[in-house]
């Protein structure tokens, strides 16, 4: 029997220990890459509350967007009918009239001269038509009794003729003197405001030119233009929600009142004309409006049309229900441009967190933890979600 030397013992035993240390660092590196994976899976994504919004039950409108100028409904533009000095002027820009209210008076000598004979010619010329119709009456009695010859009372006719058409021609000749005369006279058409007065005391006028622009604000007017193609969700009577530049977070309502019956050959669009009550005068001419048509209203779950995908086969949104990110298949209704929301007919319920922007790249099933808003900050999200309203 070969007998086994010490030295043999010892290297035995240090390659024992060697192989000892390897398994124990194979499995220490195993338990590690094991607790990195369980770690992953169990990583919670924390959003801001930018990222999130809140599906909500609120009114949805749907219908063209359009945008205009708004101008008083009624407007009159005061033109001098007669030639002479402006004497005097009574009511400035900016100033309340009734209908009838003297705004100026224009010098009115030469025109009164005018007028003064034109009165004068009248009652010559009816007095002249007067013995001309004596005549002629008293020449057909005597016609009827044989004293005269039938070319005497032919003469008498023509000349009660000839009387009466001068009498015509006096009296229309009194007319149109005596409505130059009144056209000295310049007054309020309605009542309204004065919004433009470009003449002064001493200024020299020609016929036609401008003397004052009176406005009624009472009722103000919004043309716009609408592309033929939606000419379907255009009728008379639709309501038309709006802003205007001055009101901020300020709606005002208004209704179409006609529709141009042509489309521009070269925009192919069709313009609108809107009326909006201004009782109480907030509004004003040139304001810029920028406003929707409510061509269909539905009341229902709303949500921002930022939260919903609608990229693939179906709409989808995600949501985060029981601290954890799911993907929710959803159909879709009434889309609200003007307000950026959009109807959810249905896979939602009022109540509902979904994730927006970035946050909706998150993996469905991860582990979402919600934080809490700064001190008077609002998700801007959450409330673009009832604009609709």
């Amino acid at each position: 029997m070969k007998k086994i030397s010490s030295r043999t013992y010892k290297i035995g035993g240090g390659i024992a220990v060697v192989l000892l240390a390897l398994f124990a660092i194979l499995a220490r590196s195993k338990s590690d890459n094991a607790s990195a994976a369980e770690t992953t899976k169990t990583e919670t994504m924390v959003v801001g509350p930018e990222n999130i919004t809140v599906a909500t039950t609120g009114s949805i409108m749907a219908g063209p967007s359009i945008s205009g100028t708004l101008e008083p409904e009624r407007e009159a533009v005061l033109r001098a009918q007669v030639q002479g000095s402006v004497l005097q002027t009574y009511a400035d820009q900016g100033q309340a009239v009734s209908a009838g209210t003297v705004l100026a008076r224009i010098d009115a000598t030469g025109i009164q001269d005018a007028y003064n004979s034109a009165r004068v010619g009248v009652v010559a010329a009816r007095n002249a038509a007067d013995i001309a119709a004596r005549d002629l009456a008293r020449n057909e009695k005597l016609l009827a009794a044989g004293a005269i010859a039938e070319r005497d009372i032919e003469q008498s006719r023509r000349a009660s003729i000839a009387a009466q058409a001068a009498l015509e021609d006096a009296n229309s000749r009194l007319a149109t003197a005596q409505k130059q005369f009144r056209s000295t006279t310049v007054t309020a058409p309605f009542g309204g405001i004065v919004s433009e007065r470009p003449v002064s005391p001493g200024d020299i006028v020609q016929p036609g030119a401008a003397l004052f622009t009176v406005v009624d604000p009472s009722s103000m007017r919004l043309e716009a233009s609408v592309p033929a193609e939606q000419l379907s969700l255009i009728r008379v009577g639709v309501p038309v929600v709006f802003t205007v530049s001055g009101y901020p977070g300020r709606e005002f309502v208004g209704h179409i009142t006609r529709i141009n019956p042509t489309a521009d050959p070269t925009t192919r669009q069709v313009r609108i004309y809107v009326s909006i009550p201004n009782a109480g005068r907030a509004l004003v001419g040139g304001l810029f409006a920028n406003g929707r048509m409510s061509s269909a209203t539905k009341t229902g779950l709303v949500v921002p049309v930022s939260a919903v995908d609608v990229r693939g086969t179906a709409p989808y949104v995600m949501r985060v229900k029981g601290g954890k990110a799911e993907k929710v298949e959803v159909q879709v209704g009434l889309t609200d441009k003007a307000a950026e929301t959009i109807e959810v007919l249905s896979g939602l319920q009022s109540g509902d967190t979904l994730l927006l922007g970035a946050a909706q790249g998150i993996t469905p099933g991860t582990l979402v933890r919600i934080s809490a808003p700064a001190a008077g900050s609002t998700p801007a999200a959450t409330s673009s979600a009832g604009r609709g309203s």
